[in-house]
């Protein structure tokens, strides 16, 4: 399995060991209180996630622009949250760094690619943060796929808040390459779907000439043991600078006959 860190003073990649969690991310930042749904918009929390942004923008730093995106975004997350769960209650304290600089990383390891394709797009990582980072890219553009119609609704008014190049596709994940017209240069999935299913739904993307992107978690050799059975590929790891997770790289994928 081929290896490499993105450089910069990223930590390097290197294999999970063995004994590690299964899945879960430790990420950076203030301790998280428990924080129920409804108490998403609590002023409480703001002093908190303050503290956690400083974190997130010292891991993923950004253009004072799409920073100012990112904060509408941030803001429009936390007044649907109080109403649809868009994220888990505990990860609120923890919202930039566990998922803005989650997202943001990605575009180190595709500084060249302006068309994106976010498979699952959920309350909006990486696909929004994504979208916020491209806004200021001549022909950028960012598909969001999502199944789910209220997710779809927040997704479409946070595109709207942040005047980033996204759109928002309301389809099953698999329906995702007859609705993106045009070319693709990467294609994202974070949270969706075992590795050897996401490469099931973006293989059609990558025949095509994208690069896939997917975030995961510390189990992830044991989930490139199990899309080995299915695919023939030939992964790159990257080491989450944000926390125990990886990303998997891929560059092409044949399905085992």
């Amino acid at each position: 399995m081929k290896q490499r860190g993105s450089g910069g003073d990223r930590p390097p990649s290197r294999r999970p060991g063995a004994g590690e969690g299964a899945g879960q991310r430790n990420e950076p930042g203030v301790a998280s209180p428990k924080i129920s749904k409804a108490a998403a918009n609590d002023k409480v929390l703001d002093s908190i996630i303050a503290a956690d942004k400083t974190a997130a923008m010292k891991l993923a730093p950004v253009s004072r622009e799409t920073e100012e995106r990112l904060d509408r975004y941030i803001a429009l997350l936390r007044e649907w949250q109080a109403k649809t769960n868009l994220v888990a209650p505990s990860t609120l304290p923890n919202l930039w760094t566990r998922h803005i600089a989650d997202s943001l990383q990605l575009v180190d390891l595709a500084p060249a690619a302006k068309r994106w394709a976010d498979l699952g797009s959920g309350g909006g990582f990486p696909g929004v943060v994504l979208a916020c980072a491209m806004a200021g890219t001549p022909g950028a553009s960012v598909h969001l796929v999502e199944r789910i119609a209220k997710k779809a609704a927040f997704l479409r008014e946070a595109i709207r808040v942040t005047t980033s190049p996204g759109v928002v596709h309301l389809a099953e994940i698999g329906d995702n390459v007859d609705r993106i017209t045009g070319p693709v240069d990467c294609v994202t999935a974070r949270a969706l779907a075992p590795l050897h299913q996401l490469i099931g739904f973006a293989e059609p993307l990558m025949r095509q000439g994208a690069k896939a992107l997917f975030l995961k978690g510390q189990d992830v050799e044991a989930e490139l043991t199990e899309a080995a059975k299915y695919w023939n590929i030939r992964p790159q790891l990257h080491q989450s600078r944000t926390g125990d997770g990886w990303i998997v790289e891929l560059d092409a994928a044949e399905r085992r006959s």
